[in-house]
């Protein structure tokens, strides 16, 4: 797979590796440095770049701080931990974004993954967060996810959603009786951590499970190859048809453990929303029925049946 031109990271500049470590500053320089490494991009060829920051040489730069063995000298085993890094770091993204793959192609996915990571290195101890700042990234740089710079955002978004629902923290629900207890112009709700509300301009959500069901036909048929002979050749995958525009509201969720997408009317998105921003039950209720279209209906009945599911999947919590 070719890849894109490396770039220097601009935080490897001025690192120069400590002489000696005495200290614990010269401790957190050092680490600097390694971190420093481990984070410049790779050449196309999946190796280290051949020159540091500042212009010289890798190899003599590796020489300050790592020590040779008898089968690798210091750029090589340098070089070991900067390629894993890319590696695991790539793999990741790579699972967690299969929609975003299919958006912009395999090809484009790994350098807008590669800018990406050179601008936003891994900063957390958990590869959870690895796309933590994804949707920041194609804002301040569309141009990697062109043509589709809108469909591209609205599935990046879904899909860090998707994360945060999956393993994110949550709080103890509180109970319909609860609920009940209080006067709706009163009572303010909170909504659990891992619940993401998403207005959309793409039904993502039916394209992303177009895609995976394609990617598991796939899986399964290149198992069943090995009964049937040695694998086929050259079948291309269908093309899956991009979404038209259209106004999409997403819950993303879990519930049991296990990972959700619910689509929303507007009237429950403007309640969610609007309680999630701290506002009464009451003043919640005015805005969602306000900004529905919907017409003809109880909205007493209405509004009873939405905060019954809400309150069934667990999605309220006291607020803090």
């Amino acid at each position: 797979m070719k890849r894109s031109k490396p770039t220097n990271s601009a935080t490897s500049n001025s690192l120069k590796p400590p002489s000696k470590i005495d200290s614990t500053a010269e401790l957190r320089e050092m680490q600097r440095v390694m971190a420093g490494v481990l984070f410049r991009p790779l050449t196309p060829n999946w190796g280290m770049q051949k020159r540091w920051a500042d212009g010289r040489l890798m190899k003599s730069v590796a020489s300050e701080f790592i020590k040779p063995n008898d089968r690798l000298d210091s750029f090589e085993r340098l070089e070991i931990y900067n390629r894993q890094y890319w590696f695991r770091v790539l793999d990741c993204l790579y699972d967690d974004y299969p929609g975003l793959r299919a958006v912009v192609g395999e090809r484009k996915f790994m350098k807008l993954a590669t800018a990406y990571l050179s601008r936003y290195p891994s900063n957390s101890y958990t590869l959870r967060d690895l796309g933590n700042r994804l949707e920041q990234f194609l804002r301040q740089e569309p141009h990697w996810s062109a043509p589709r710079e809108e469909l591209a955002l609205d599935m990046a978004r879904f899909e860090w959603a998707q994360v945060v629902a999956f393993d994110g923290p949550s709080k103890p629900p509180i109970s319909p009786d609860e609920i009940l207890d209080t006067p709706p112009s009163k009572l303010q709700l909170s909504l659990q951590p891992y619940l993401s509300l998403l207005e959309l301009n793409f039904a993502v959500d039916d394209f992303l499970i177009a895609v995976k069901k394609q990617e598991a036909d796939v899986l399964r048929g290149e198992a069943s190859n090995a009964k049937g002979g040695g694998p086929k050749q050259g079948m291309p995958r269908k093309r899956i048809r991009f979404p038209r525009q259209e106004k999409v509201y997403l819950a993303v969720h879990r519930h049991d453990n296990v990972l959700y997408y619910k689509r929303l009317e507007l009237g429950e998105y403007k309640i969610l929303t609007s309680l999630d921003r701290g506002v009464t039950v009451e003043e919640a209720c005015i805005e969602g029925v306000t900004a529905s279209k919907k017409e003809n209906i109880d909205w007493s009945e209405q509004i009873r049946d939405w905060f019954n599911s809400w309150s069934s999947l667990g999605w309220f919590c006291h607020r803090s």
